[in-house]
């Protein structure tokens, strides 16, 4: 229990301790009127037999006597009080009166003859006076000399046995390899050394957020059989001067007393900026804080037996001393799951919770292209909260793409109303992106279309690559681009007039077209970088980022954007003008069922109408899909035999 609270539950069952004896030895000293009488008053009293009542206490020094009685007209609450001379006289003098009036005689003796008394009102008091001279001193003390304690490490010490081990870590195969192998080394170092290697001083873990870097530390804590300390990058920088680099000397003195250890420091850009950037030049104390984290890490001192790992989605703003061998001689990136990681990731998270025997774990994954480890716990909490809104007793399907809807454009809006020609614009919108994913082999594959709305969207396309890739073809990218294109065709061709729905579509589609021209030299300009993806991390760089072309070469390079661009619509514009009916299906399917699913949208394309009913669903589907994939093997074996032709 913290020793603050402590104190605050004990100390008022004190103070009502000490109030309640003062009371118990106290009450008659406050509970009515008391008569002092002199002796030769009381000696009248006593012959003349007016006295009722009678109390004689000696004391302890042995020379007098303290008596208490009641008089003849007295009150119930009055009494008196007269001090005696110690003497045989006195005692029979007494007894004469009582064998005449017969009134009450107590012999008492001293109370404070007995040794708690005498502790109480004696030594207690002044324990009591140097107890709260000492506390208010400590306090004092305490609050002038916090300064003192700002220069000490914040990391804190984890157990070696945490509750997070490799197993909750899903789908970073390679990335536990490499952490594994840091405690492999503090286990077995001779292992190593045996063959004249070195282990890292410094891992460091990149990646986008949500990817699991610091769980990954985490996991090492439990896995590691040495000390771990943790500290986030912030709790170095203060407001002072100096402070930061006084903990960092700190935290290594610590761990070099408890070597060999970890230490995982998160978020570490919040202290490894790059110095002396900025328009006002560079923050002095977290500069000062760097430049003592690099001299521990690799200075004069030595530095054996201390691992850093470090966590950071901003490599790009690192100092380059920091990254060089010798400080963090590795880095380990953290990427997105893939579609095997994803399910790795979602058994994880499923652990705790009831799905229906319809949920397969494997479709969820290729339908969360682009989730973070995060991304898809936050999915299944969704999905679950759900289920328990609705009074289920187990998570559907129903609840995951709810969820997985949530999760990307936000809750349904089902108390805004559409009307009639808006709902029918948006229906035709969405069925454009439904045709030319049908009907492009390299155009992202819709899985799931709505005229829901959700967010600031009346209805979305959630359009996702048919496999994940790392690189595309620039086939593939213009593709990409008419598709996105396909809800204005859809539009101008149906209604001979436009909307502002495909605002959304047209920015990922310029960003696609500015790509190919500037960056990956897909155009006429020839395969030239003119435009680098530079994050925008200082204010200063911002400033100062120098341009790879002229005024000339920008107006190329809007010429050759929009090029891509309008030859996209046009050819987007050709489809859907030969695909009309199956615009219409899609369409009239929307406005009657408001979302299709991927497995809908097949069967739709190769039967022309809805599933009748869910129980064949599942036939039905795979059915289409093998209608499809027929289909596509024929336009690919004629699109080969032309190829064959013009090559003769």
């Amino acid at each position: 229990m913290n020793k603050k609270v402590l104190k605050k539950e004990i100390v008022p069952y004190i103070l009502l301790l000490f109030a309640a004896l003062f009371i118990l030895f106290y009450t008659d000293m406050f509970g009515g009127k008391t008569h002092e009488l002199t002796y030769n008053e009381f000696d009248t009293y006593l012959k003349d037999n007016k006295v009722t009542e009678l109390t004689i206490m000696p004391r302890t020094d042995g020379m007098v006597y303290e008596v208490t009685g009641k008089l003849e007209g007295y009150d119930s609450n009055e009494s008196f009080y007269a001090t005696l001379p110690l003497s045989d006289s006195m005692i029979d003098r007494i007894l004469e009166a009582k064998d005449v009036k017969d009134f009450k005689v107590i012999a008492k003796s001293d109370p404070s003859s007995g040794f708690l008394v005498q502790f109480m009102f004696n030594v207690l008091p002044m324990l009591l006076l140097v107890g709260f001279a000492l506390y208010f001193f400590n306090r004092q003390m305490g609050s002038s000399n916090k300064s003192l304690d700002f220069g000490k490490s914040r990391a804190k010490l984890s157990e070696s046995n945490g509750n997070v081990t490799f197993k909750d870590v899903a789908g970073l195969i390679e990335e536990k390899e490499e952490v594994a192998e840091l405690i492999d080394f503090l286990k077995n170092p001779k292992r190593f050394q045996k063959m004249g290697a070195r282990i890292p001083k410094g891992v460091l873990l990149v990646g986008p957020p949500g990817t699991g870097k610091t769980l990954l530390a985490k996991a090492v804590a439990g896995e590691a059989n040495v000390p771990f300390y943790f500290i986030s990058g912030s709790d170095f920088v203060e407001l002072f001067v100096g402070i930061g680099a006084s903990r960092v000397r700190d935290m290594f003195r610590q761990a070099k007393q408890n070597a060999p250890c970890l230490v995982f420091i998160d978020e570490i850009d919040a202290v490894g900026r790059q110095r002396g950037t900025g328009l006002g030049g560079g923050h002095d104390e977290r500069e000062q804080t760097l430049n003592q984290l690099l001299t521990e890490m690799d200075g004069f001192g030595a530095n054996e037996g201390i691992i850093i790992i470090a966590a950071t989605n901003r490599p790009d703003v690192l100092d380059p001393a920091l990254l060089r061998p010798g400080r963090f001689d590795r880095q380990v990136t953290v990427n997105l799951p893939d579609v095997k990681g994803r399910e790795e990731i979602l058994e994880v998270h499923a652990r705790n919770k009831i799905f229906a025997p319809s949920v397969k774990l494997s479709n969820i994954a290729k339908r969360t292209v682009g989730f973070s480890g995060a991304d898809l716990e936050n999915l299944l909490n969704e999905a679950a909260l759900l289920a328990v809104r609705r009074d289920k007793n187990e998570i559907t399907m129903a609840e995951i793409d709810e969820a997985t809807d949530r999760v990307l454009m936000g809750p349904a809006k089902k108390s805004k109303k559409y009307t009639d020609k808006e709902k029918d614009m948006v229906a035709h919108h969405e069925a454009g992106h439904v045709v030319l994913g049908l009907k492009l082999d390299d155009a992202n594959d819709v899985q799931k279309v709505t005229i829901i709305p959700r967010g600031y969207a009346g209805g979305y396309a959630m359009m996702l690559p048919r496999e994940e890739t790392y690189t595309s073809t620039k086939k593939e990218l213009l593709e990409r681009i008419t598709g996105l294109l396909g809800g204005r065709v859809a539009e101008e061709i149906v209604y001979n007039e436009v909307s502002t729905g495909a605002h959304n579509d047209f920015e990922k589609a310029t960003k696609i077209a500015r790509a190919m021209v500037t960056e990956y030299g897909m155009s006429d300009l020839g395969p030239i970088q003119f435009e680098t993806r530079e994050g925008g991390v200082f204010l200063g760089r911002d400033y100062n980022k120098s341009k790879n072309f002229s005024n000339e070469i920008a107006h190329e390079i809007d010429i050759e954007m929009r090029k891509i661009i309008n030859e996209c619509y046009e050819n987007a514009k050709k489809i859907i003008s030969e695909n009309r009916d199956l615009l219409e299906l899609i369409a009239s399917s929307l406005l009657e069922h408001e979302t299709l699913t991927k497995e809908q949208i097949d069967y739709l394309a190769v039967h022309g109408k809805m599933p009748v009913d869910d129980d064949n669903e599942i036939e039905v589907n795979d059915e289409a899909i093998e209608e499809l994939n027929k289909e596509e093997v024929k336009k690919n074996k004629t699109k080969k035999e032309k190829k064959d032709e013009k090559t003769d």
